[in-house]
């Protein structure tokens, strides 16, 4: 009986551009979603990386339904702004005209046709004829909501701003201010995608959100999930993965659904399926799904231990080095707690005692690194982000979960090392269960 379809396992198992094809939906992120895309909110999505934050979005929308912008680590508001009008359709030059800040203004312009009949930025009918361009650009400053709500008004579709957290943090408060404007003088709706863990982020920079925004929490992943994951692959390729082989991959890949896919995608190249069998093939029986897991995080030492020396270093040279300290509960924790996240009285107890400063070590010091965390690795451009503060709940995440399960398979007292740490003076074990 000849096959219904023939997929390449690259298409199905482990990590592509495209939407994969064993494409799970879950309850908590994408009927969250769904109910939600109609309530004239802004939406937040927000989880670890490599957890479907872009897939979901891709899943449950349309192409023609949303633009999607890119953040940059080096934008500020306006620039922001301005790429926003960009993948709107606007062509940009910079105007003779200052703004009060001192900034050139900008003007804008866009082609757009409405049923064979041009359409200029206000609306008007221009020259019958497919497409024709504005005839008088408006003059913006990039850095005014009102003048981005003014050249939008016509605009129907979702604004996607990947990428959020690479944005400088003053940007991501500014643009928190304006989403506020956003909301309330138009109808545009953003859908903001980032990693961290904290639902109400943007409500932290800017309280006036409340209510206006909905958090989708794409991060989580149920066992049965990632279980329909592997056997929603199984089906396109023909295959079927031994039970212990699942079991075992489930029971240790810390609910990361990259994990899990790459690992199912290793399986097949090992088992020598590239592509839908004709016949059905049993995978999987006689690997090592432990080694499996440890070959692909180990792919990533380089950038883990980069990224260890980098966040060590701090923006600079300082006399409390607070960043290189703030490594030390992280690479002395294990695992376990380490999913859950490092509270800040843990990191503090456990600072005051190992700090060269003891008991007089300043608080201030320690809460500033931490809320500096994430900017320090985007301007490093650590991507993807590895550490993440809540300060909502005062816990220091761990927002990549590879790094979690690299963490178990490392030296402690070596990774301290390198981090230029000293190892506990109390001869105590590495990887403790901080309390």
């Amino acid at each position: 009986m000849p096959l219904e379809a023939t997929h390449k396992a690259s298409d199905v198992y482990g990590i592509s551009r495209d939407l994969p094809l064993n494409y799970v939906t879950r309850k908590l992120a994408d009927d969250a979603l769904i109910e939600n895309l109609t309530r004239d909110k802004h939406l937040v999505i927000f989880g670890s990386s490599k957890q479907g934050k872009t897939s979901l979005r891709k899943h449950c929308l349309a192409e023609t339904d949303y633009i999607v912008v890119h953040c940059s680590n080096k934008w500020q508001l306006d620039d922001l702004h301005s790429a926003i009008l960009k993948a709107a359709g606007y062509t940009l030059t910079q105007s003779t005209t200052k703004t009060e800040t001192g900034k050139n203004k900008i003007s804008a312009s866009f082609k757009a046709s409405l049923l064979g009949v041009g359409v200029d930025a206000g609306g008007e009918k221009g020259r019958d004829t497919a497409e024709s361009t504005v005839t008088t650009p408006l003059e913006l400053d990039a850095a005014d909501v009102n003048d981005i709500i003014k050249a939008l008004h016509d605009f129907n579709r979702y604004i996607v701003l990947e990428d959020f957290h690479y944005l400088p943090l003053e940007t991501q408060r500014d643009f928190s201010v304006a989403l506020k404007a956003f909301h309330e003088q138009s109808k545009l709706c953003f859908i903001v995608v980032g990693v961290w863990l904290e639902e109400g982020r943007l409500t932290v920079y800017n309280g006036d959100l409340t209510g206006r925004i909905f958090g989708i929490n794409a991060d989580k992943w149920q066992r049965n999930e990632l279980l329909q994951v592997i056997t929603a692959g199984e089906a396109l390729l023909n295959i079927e993965f031994g039970d212990e082989f699942k079991k075992v991959l489930l029971d240790s890949c810390l609910d990361s659904v990259f994990i899990v896919q790459e690992a199912c995608y290793q399986a097949c190249r090992l088992s020598n399926v590239h592509s839908t069998k004709e016949q059905r093939v049993k995978v999987g029986v006689g690997l090592d799904a432990i080694k499996i897991i440890k070959d692909v995080v180990n792919e990533q030492t380089g950038r883990y231990n980069s990224f260890i020396t980098q966040f060590a270093a701090g923006f600079q040279d300082t006399t409390l080095q607070m960043f290189k300290w703030l490594l030390y509960p992280v690479l002395t924790a294990d695992a376990k707690h380490l999913e859950s996240g490092l509270r800040y009285r843990e990191m503090r107890d456990v600072l005051r005692e190992k700090h060269p400063e003891g008991q007089a070590l300043n608080l201030g010091n320690l809460t500033q690194a931490l809320q500096a965390a994430a900017s320090l690795q985007v301007k490093k451009e650590i991507k993807p982000i590895v550490l993440d503060y809540d300060q909502t709940n005062l816990r220091l995440s761990i927002v990549d979960r590879g790094f979690l399960i690299w963490l178990k398979y490392q030296d402690r007292t070596d990774l301290l090392d390198f981090a230029g740490l000293p190892p506990p003076t109390d001869g105590a074990s590495l990887a403790l269960g901080l309390t």
